[in-house]
């Protein structure tokens, strides 16, 4: 079974080489595709480079254009279909997501079709966050499930499995939210479509280098967005 982790850059050249070093040391077959938006500070020549010495293992793909979240994931995605892998993963490069989790992530969605890295399935397990951020992150995720009925504790959730069956079916062509909306649609989706979803308990570490991406657009962007989800799954639309 080929697996692929996918990780968004845009100015991660503080992160992406220890990143890669850490899924490849896992020593379980992932392969790695970096989708670059064309980042400022040479993040995609640092993956050039390392290239040279795993080939087989690390691909690149550059975007012209910054985008948003949501289109550099379907990006990938598409490339992830079109190069026959089984399973497919969401990751961020920061180390907020702990490559030591992928191995469960993979295992919990060989008995399902979508593999949640959950921060609130038993608790709040988020470290280093300021509290408004944890607030904001951990209501956001109770709202989404109140008006979508998504059964997922983290709806926003951004470290996830896929299976292949899964991105063939949801209709990525469709998915709209590009910030971390993106997270929202491609979950609810996925319920729509009957596919089984679970949960599995991680430890969410904030970044340590780098800067985050979050801002005030992206969080109106979900906020709105959920509701648009909503009403379209109400008359049929989605």
């Amino acid at each position: 079974m080929k697996k692929l982790v996918i990780i968004p850059t845009y100015n991660e050249k503080e992160n992406i080489e220890p990143i890669i070093s850490a899924v490849l040391g896992l020593n379980q077959d992932f392969h790695i595709l970096v989708v670059d938006d064309s980042s400022p500070d040479g993040t995609a020549d640092i993956v050039k480079t390392i290239q040279k010495d795993h080939p087989h293992f690390l691909h690149l793909s550059v975007r012209k254009n910054k985008d948003g979240l949501g289109k550099a994931y379907i990006h990938g995605f598409q490339w992830a279909l079109q190069n026959d892998y089984d399973y497919i993963f969401e990751m961020d490069a920061d180390f907020s997501h702990n490559p030591k989790d992928l191995p469960k992530l993979f295992e919990a969605c060989t008995k399902a079709d979508m593999a949640v890295g959950s921060r609130y399935s038993t608790g709040v397990n988020v470290v280093n966050w300021p509290m408004g951020r944890v607030l904001l992150s951990y209501f956001a995720s109770k709202y989404v499930r109140f008006i979508l009925g998504i059964p997922v504790h983290d709806t926003t959730a951004g470290f996830v499995c896929f299976s292949r069956k899964v991105l063939e079916e949801i209709g990525l062509d469709n998915i709209k939210l590009k910030g971390y909306g993106f997270q929202v649609e491609i979950k609810f989706r996925t319920y729509k479509k009957k596919f089984k979803i679970v949960e599995v308990p991680i430890i969410f570490t904030n970044r340590i280098l780098g800067e985050s991406k979050m801002n005030g657009g992206i969080i109106g962007e979900a906020v709105f967005g959920v509701l648009n989800l909503k009403l379209k799954s109400l008359f049929g639309k989605l």
